[in-house]
């Protein structure tokens, strides 16, 4: 499977897609970047004098690299997409440094484990310094659409 079937696959809308590109995925690591351009819709109201990006954001792009595209690399072709969602079901995270507007991180995911369709991976947000802005552990599991109702 290929890195832009990956991001083919992912079930995020345009203004909810926060992967730019996957640099590197197998089994185990998924690597890839996000930025976050100046005119995304949540600076306008996030401390509106000198605006950063919400934590729930970079918790939200960890989980979309770090933990998603790696499920969705696992799982492969067994994935239907009309049929499953991801959901989180729990994250440890610390928050080290503040992200900016225009800024890009560096997302990788490693695997934990996968198991009864469940999947935890550890998660580490990288700066264009290198400087790590976020790590921590984030699970989800898969879900049948039709678990949902």
């Amino acid at each position: 499977m290929t890195t832009h079937e990956i991001l083919r696959k992912l079930p995020y809308g345009k203004e909810f897609l926060f992967v730019d590109e996957l640099l590197q995925i197998d089994e185990n690591i998924v690597k890839g970047t996000f930025t976050f351009k100046k005119d995304l819709f949540f600076y306008n109201g996030h401390f509106k004098e000198s605006p950063i990006t919400p934590a729930v954001i970079l918790t939200e792009t960890m989980a979309q690299i770090g933990l998603v595209c790696l499920g969705i690399y696992i799982l492969n072709n067994s994935l239907k997409q009309d049929e499953t969602t991801f959901g989180m079901t729990s994250n440890k995270l610390d928050f080290l440094k503040p992200v900016y507007p225009g800024e890009q991180v560096w997302v990788t995911g490693e695997k934990n484990y996968f198991r009864f369709k469940k999947l935890s991976c550890n998660v580490i947000m990288e700066n264009a310094k290198g400087e790590i802005v976020s790590r921590g552990t984030i699970s989800g599991m898969i879900i049948s659409k039709s678990d949902e109702r």
